[in-house]
């Protein structure tokens, strides 16, 4: 025997078995787990991530979320552009209808030109007989035809204060306030300060039209102008007097009555403006 594996022998003698048989066992163990993960290696390496129930459930819920937010996306965004064609129509069609009534308010307020120029005597004798053929019309059913006669007198006359005030006042009766008072506005401008009585009858209409209006202030305010341009007028100071009322401006209300009383001492309003004046607190 060699001497090598006598000495192993003495060696291995020394031991004892109770220390070798656990070290086998664990050796044993060890190699059927390195068996078991080899054979099951490939299985490890293949595993799909996305096939484990909690991914696949996690990825779910994002799939669902995403298609959720696309089609909200997309819902508001097929509102928006229903909204949006739906004003933007309006508004084009506002625009082509507020350009149609431009031009059909310009074709019907243009002076119509004259074919030849007209001398100052033949445009005076035009203008009274557009005033005549206009005093035969009704204000209401011949509306037009008595604007566009006035209208026309005013393109031979831009200062013919009659025709403005003519105007103004057959706005005011077919109602056409704002046009009213941007003819009666500009009449005023047109007169001189020495032309006191045309002013104030202007502000009286003008009043007169506050007052209907129930912008009852600015109805005092214009009246008293009126007033003070022709202070011995009874018109006016009936109008001041009965607006005053209307204000419950009990001091306005009784100078009016006071020189009303003076100017027409045998106004049959009078007493009852004083009744009514009684009654303001």
């Amino acid at each position: 025997m060699p001497k090598n594996s006598i000495r192993f022998a003495k060696e291995f003698n020394k031991f004892p078995m109770y220390n070798i048989i656990p070290l086998i066992i664990i050796c044993f163990s060890f190699l059927a787990i390195l068996i078991i993960v080899v054979r099951k290696f490939p299985a490890v390496a293949t595993l799909d991530v996305e096939n484990m129930p909690a991914e696949k459930e996690m990825r779910f819920k994002e799939k669902i979320a995403a298609s959720r937010l696309e089609r909200s996306l997309a819902k508001w965004k097929l509102h928006l552009g229903r909204v949006f064609g739906f004003f933007g129509q309006r508004i084009k069609s506002f625009f082509r209808w507020l350009n149609g009534k431009l031009r059909e308010e310009k074709k019907k307020y243009s002076v119509p030109k004259m074919p030849e120029m007209i001398e100052p005597e033949d445009k005076e004798t035009v203008i009274k007989n557009l005033f005549a053929e206009n005093e035969a019309l009704d204000d209401g059913e011949d509306f037009e035809k008595k604007e566009a006669r006035l209208i026309k007198i005013i393109g031979l006359d831009a200062h013919n204060i009659e025709a403005f005030y003519s105007l103004g006042e057959l706005y005011f009766l077919n109602k056409k306030n704002e046009e009213a008072k941007q003819t009666w506005a500009h009449a005023i401008k047109l007169l001189d300060d020495s032309e006191t009585e045309k002013q104030a009858e202007i502000y009286n209409s003008l009043a007169t039209l506050y007052k209907e209006a129930l912008d009852l202030p600015l109805a005092l305010e214009t009246v008293k102008m009126a007033s003070r341009l022709a202070p011995n007028s009874p018109r006016y100071l009936d109008a001041l007097a009965e607006i005053s009322i209307m204000n419950k401006d009990k001091t306005s209300a009784e100078e009016a009555v006071f020189r009303l009383a003076e100017v027409n001492p045998e106004n049959g309003k009078i007493e009852d403006f004083k009744k009514q004046i009684e009654e303001i607190e």
